[in-house]
Parts: C-alpha cells; structure tokens; sequence
C-alpha cells in the first residue's frame, strides 16, 4: 500500500510540473500583439516580435495575439494600409505546438498549427504546419 501511495505521489508531481511548463509557456505568449518581422526569417522560421519593437520601416505587418479564454487575433494588412483583425480560436496542445482555428468566413488558412522553435521576451520563432 505504501508504494502505490508514493507512485501516486510522484505521478502528481510529475503532472504538475508539466503543467506549469506549459502554463509558462502560455504566459509568454499571451497577453502580447506579436508581429512578423519578415526581415528576420530564416529557411522555414517565421520571426514575430512585440509590437512594441522598434521595426524598421515597412508597408505593413501581419500578426497574432492569444489571448486568455482560448481566444486568438490574427492581424492581415487592411486595404487603407492599417490592421484587419480576425478572431479564431487556440488552444496549446503541446509544450510548443499550439492548435489554431478561425472563425468561419476567414481568409485561408483556417486551421493550422504553430510550432514554437525559439521563445523569448523580445523574440519568437515559430514553424508553421498546415
């Protein structure tokens, strides 16, 4: 009895410190408007930065925000030259994969996924899987 007790004890520590990673993770991510800075790509990276980043000019920038609730704002360039917001779904499904849906009536892709290859406070960079 004494060993199932401790085997159960160590599932839940397990547990929880994966979670917390991936709460971690989340709260990286979340709560910031992410922008594409397409001067930084890399052979099949994208490269996002706060839109609080001094960029070098452009025509524009595309981007995202997750916001909590699993709520999530793509940003497209608008035809006046400003942010068109989209709003669609996230949700994590892994330490770095995250699971993106857009609402119905969106412009393609609709769904795809994410993968988080680098994690910063000022960067990220993220494969994108369709």
């Amino acid at each position: 009895m004494r060993y199932i007790s401790v085997l159960c004890l160590l599932c839940l520590l397990f547990m929880a410190a994966t979670c917390k990673k991936n709460d971690k993770v989340a709260a990286q991510l979340a709560g910031k408007i992410w922008l594409h800075s397409f001067e930084e790509d890399e052979e099949g990276l994208w490269v996002y930065r706060p839109n609080t980043f001094d960029f070098p000019p452009s025509r524009g920038r595309t981007g995202f925000s997750l916001e909590p609730g699993g709520v999530f704002k793509r940003y497209e360039i608008a035809p006046t030259d400003g942010l068109q917001e989209e709003t669609g779904e996230w949700e994590q499904l892994e330490k770095d994969l995250v699971q993106i849906r857009m609402a119905q009536g969106s412009p393609p892709p609709n769904e795809y996924k994410i993968q988080i290859v680098q994690l910063g406070k000022e960067q990220l960079k993220v494969k994108r899987i369709e």
